[in-house]
């Protein structure tokens, strides 16, 4: 990835985070798990996905799922950067005239479905990747599952049927940030090995950094891993990721910081991310 599209994600990734922050007041949010994700959601409407704001509605987009629908501050400000959505109106956030809330909501452009209850999303993705096959259309269908969330046994159906489908227009994304709620993944029900579970029911894995847009772009460049078998790509992520005094704690989980502590946290992200950001212009220049 050349190094001027590079710093465009970073950019944008990072004003993403300033809306996660916001987001965490008057009401809160599950700020944690919305920065693990938060490079890894830009990056995939940025440069993997047919999704655009003017081709919301085209038979011919790729279609996008959050199953770990507690993330979606994550989804809302890449919705705001993007143009789907106007900024001002994550100011709406838990306000009772509008749908911008704990989780995803079709009256929100670019929403395909709702989500909240864990495990559900990959079987409605599993769903439109049949009929996109059975139409013979050649749309990516991407669904993005929380490590956590994997203790659900519907997502265990649902992958044993897409590998029985073959269904080689699917991807499942695993946001690797090794909690949930406010335990460690691994000490509550283990998931490790993800790969292994997941090559057993018939699917085709790799890894990469979550955080990292170059390892991304090449992680995503094979899809489909293979002709004929769903792929999985397991994104290691930091909880609180750009929030040195939040990352990987587990009581970090949902918030409601007061207003002075928002401020706190945005000059924390403006003094540890911004230094990094104009780092990397120069060297760019």
């Amino acid at each position: 990835m050349d190094k001027l599209k590079s710093e465009h994600l970073k950019q944008t990734a990072y004003n993403v985070r300033e809306h996660i922050i916001r987001m965490s007041g008057d009401g809160g949010c599950f700020i944690g798990a919305s920065l693990s994700c938060a490079d890894l959601i830009v990056f995939l409407y940025s440069e993997f996905l047919n999704i655009r704001k003017d081709n919301l509605n085209d038979p011919e987009r790729d279609y996008f799922f959050l199953s770990k629908g507690h993330d979606v501050p994550a989804l809302y400000g890449t919705f705001a950067e993007l143009g789907f959505i106007e900024k001002e109106r994550l100011k709406n956030h838990l306000k009772t005239n509008d749908f911008i809330y704990w989780h995803p909501n079709r009256n929100i452009p670019g929403i395909e479905f709702h989500s909240g209850s864990l495990g559900h999303l990959i079987s409605v993705a599993i769903g439109v990747a049949i009929d996109c096959k059975m139409r013979g259309m050649k749309n990516k269908v991407l669904v993005v599952l929380g490590d956590g969330e994997l203790n659900e046994g519907s997502v265990w159906e649902a992958a044993l049927v897409a590998g029985a489908k073959h269904l080689d227009n699917l991807i499942a994304v695993v946001d690797r940030n090794k909690f949930q709620a406010n335990i460690e993944t691994e000490e509550l029900i283990p998931v490790h090995p993800i790969s292994d579970k997941f090559e057993a029911f018939g699917w085709k894995t790799r890894s990469c950094n979550g955080h990292d847009f170059d390892d991304m772009e090449k992680t995503f460049s094979e899809f489909p891993i293979k002709q004929g078998s769903p792929s999985l790509i397991i994104a290691e992520t930091v909880r609180g990721k750009g929030l040195p005094s939040i990352e990987a704690r587990a009581d970090r989980w949902f918030v409601n910081f007061k207003p002075e502590e928002v401020e706190m946290l945005l000059k924390e992200l403006h003094g540890e991310e911004k230094a990094k950001l104009t780092s990397d212009t120069i060297v760019a220049r």
